[in-house]
């Protein structure tokens, strides 16, 4: 199986642990993106994953696909230009203290890619799966842009395309907005993960009390192609402790997935993005869809215990809390 991703790779700086800026002597880096995210949780559960992006020409960018590479992705088709890089710096938090992201990443090399630049009929081409996210037709025109011609390919291959939907309202600022450019790319997607919110937002569908089943019921109206829709709930007891459920609308039936009772979070950065990589897992290799999303509710929940933007874990941990191994015992 073969996944292709495609978005920016941000440098993340935070305190070491969980103090405050105002306490930190020194920030530690790591790397991440949402896609990026998806792939590398996918590459650990054992399928072969390629991430597109556009990086600094320069040490920095270097680094980055050293890191990819590190972590068993295809870096063949990343390209290079220009400086800069985006961040985003993070304090994480802790109990009742909530964590706090503040981003910086106007002017970035991938803010610059433009489509001519990737030929996606070549990189498609035997793909399986290609994964896009609502942040990155945000960043530029040319993100945009490239990444529709990304979904174009993809349908015009027979390659299954999901989307995590979200994106953050700040990032819009060459002059289109969500509500403009998202509906296109969703119109030409099949797996579709979105929140009510983020789906009465984008497409004016439902309200603001509309439930998944209606609104998802909805979305398949208006865009017949989208097959799935999927989102998870959950619910925060605190900063540390946290419930989760995934649920998919699927033939016309609402699944939930069990809950998942998180009791101590190490790090919730990149959750969504492993509930994404665990379905896209889910769906690519199992005819039930109950199964899929278990795979996708239980990747969700293991990412909590990872540092770092990625859910690096194998498919057998994922499997084992499929299958309702909760105890965490030491496995030798």
């Amino acid at each position: 199986m073969k996944v292709v991703t495609f978005g920016e790779v941000m440098m993340r700086l935070s305190p070491p642990g969980h103090a405050k800026f105002s306490q930190a002597g020194m920030l530690e880096i790591e790397y991440g993106g949402g896609e990026a995210n998806v792939a590398i949780a996918l590459a650990y559960m054992g399928l072969d994953t390629c991430h597109v992006t556009r990086l600094p020409d320069n040490m920095i960018g270097k680094s980055v696909t050293q890191y990819l590479r590190h972590h068993w992705l295809d870096t063949s088709h990343i390209i290079y230009g220009d400086e800069g890089i985006g961040m985003y710096f993070l304090e994480k938090g802790a109990v009742h203290r909530s964590s706090k992201v503040v981003y910086a990443r106007e002017g970035s090399a991938f803010s610059k890619i433009t489509p001519n630049m990737v030929d996606w009929k070549e990189i498609l081409t035997g793909a399986d799966c290609f994964h896009w996210t609502g942040i990155t037709p945000a960043v530029s025109k040319g993100a945009s842009d490239t990444c529709m011609a990304a979904i174009k390919m993809a349908n015009e291959l027979g390659v299954m395309v999901s989307g995590d939907v979200h994106s953050r309202k700040s990032l819009w600022k060459y002059g289109k907005t969500k509500e403009e450019v998202l509906p296109e790319l969703i119109g030409s997607t099949d797996v579709i993960i979105a929140s009510p919110y983020d789906l009465n937002s984008i497409l004016s569908i439902g309200n603001e009390d509309s439930n998944f089943e209606s609104i998802a019921k909805e979305l398949q109206e208006i865009y017949p192609s989208v097959k799935v829709v999927a989102d998870k709930d959950r619910e925060m007891l605190s900063a540390s402790h946290n419930r989760i459920q995934g649920k998919m609308w699927k033939d016309e039936k609402l699944i939930t997935s069990p809950w998942y009772d998180v009791t101590h979070i190490i790090d919730r950065v990149g959750t969504g993005d492993a509930f994404a990589a665990g379905l896209i897992y889910g769906l690519l290799h199992y005819e039930s869809n109950e199964i899929a999303l278990k795979y996708g509710a239980a990747a969700c929940a293991l990412k909590h215990t990872v540092e770092g933007d990625a859910n690096m874990v194998s498919v057998e941990d994922v499997t084992s809390l499929v299958k309702g191994n909760y105890d965490g015992r030491i496995k030798r």
